[in-house]
């Protein structure tokens, strides 16, 4: 293992990764601290980006190319897929947010198993939002689960766990949702070599206890600006990033869409800070009230 943290592993473990976008990029960066990388990485297809529609490789598929590492992107799980996959001969399988639900004839090829990053304390929050939902449902306390894949969602038995608490709240989901995967990638790393050698086993999570999220759309992030301030706060930093937080106001006769950026409530009021009006750049909201 070079100079870094000797492991009670003769040889690094041997894996393939699924992952598609830039917050599983940092789960590969946490693996590669204690010298592990993936054989082989699955990702997304190369998709259409920006103005100019340009071909674009997912961050995964990136990450993986600067390391030298081959990638597949299947459309589907087809038997030539799966005959790649298991000329590999990985012990495990890990997957963080690859974007797709994997087949039960890919769950069956590692000898181990398939291990999951997933941002909250399962069984909390199952499904494909979770820090988003947490921070929706007022929920102070989130953290990241370590797991064993099964065939239902999120409901595999658990390696590990970390417990956070924010410190300012509510938290932007951007950054913790960066949070949580650092977190979730060092823990992977750390029980990774305990579980293939069988001294660490996973346990089954309490699923009477399960509770579930959704898949959010754009126009979840409507805001009417005469609910609850405190209730649009937590959408507002919710939403970060995706799919954020709007509204519509009249100016100079026609229906503006005004885009939220940064809030606060202060005496039982939100506050707008910075807004991004339809067709300008972000400015203060004061700003934007005068112009």
């Amino acid at each position: 293992m070079g100079s870094k943290r000797i492991h009670s592993m003769e040889k690094a473990p041997s894996f393939i990764f699924f992952g598609t976008p830039h917050l599983a990029t940092i789960v590969l960066d946490e693996l590669e601290k204690e010298d592990f990388l993936p054989s082989l990485v699955v990702t997304a297809p190369d998709k259409p980006v920006g103005r100019g529609l340009k071909l674009t490789a997912s961050p995964v598929k990136q990450w993986a190319q600067s390391h030298n590492i081959p990638t597949i992107e299947p459309e589907t799980f087809d038997d030539t897929v799966l005959e790649k996959l298991r000329a590999q001969n990985a012990e495990v399988f890990i997957v963080v947010a690859y974007g797709k639900i994997l087949p039960a004839a890919v769950l069956h090829i590692p000898t181990k198993g398939i291990l999951n990053v997933h941002p909250s304390l399962l069984p909390k929050f199952r499904g494909p939002s979770p820090v988003r939902s947490a921070i929706l449902a007022d929920e102070k306390v989130t953290g990241v689960t370590v797991m064993r894949i099964d065939e239902k969602m999120d409901h595999g038995p658990i390696l590990i766990q970390e417990l956070y608490e924010p410190s300012s709240w509510p938290p932007n989901a951007q950054e913790l949702d960066e949070y949580l995967f650092v977190r979730g990638g060092a823990l992977l790393a750390q029980v990774l070599p305990q579980y293939l050698l069988g001294a660490l086993l996973p346990q089954e999570q309490d699923h009477d206890a399960a509770t579930y999220c959704k898949l959010f759309k754009k126009e979840d992030g409507l805001l009417n600006l005469s609910d609850d301030p405190y209730t649009n706060l937590l959408k507002i930093h919710a939403y970060a990033g995706w799919p954020g937080t709007y509204f519509f106001t009249e100016k100079d006769g026609k229906n503006v869409r005004i885009k939220v950026v940064s809030a606060h409530v202060e005496n039982d009021s939100l506050i707008l800070d910075e807004v991004v009006p339809e067709g300008k750049g972000k400015m203060n909201y004061s700003e934007f009230l005068k112009g």
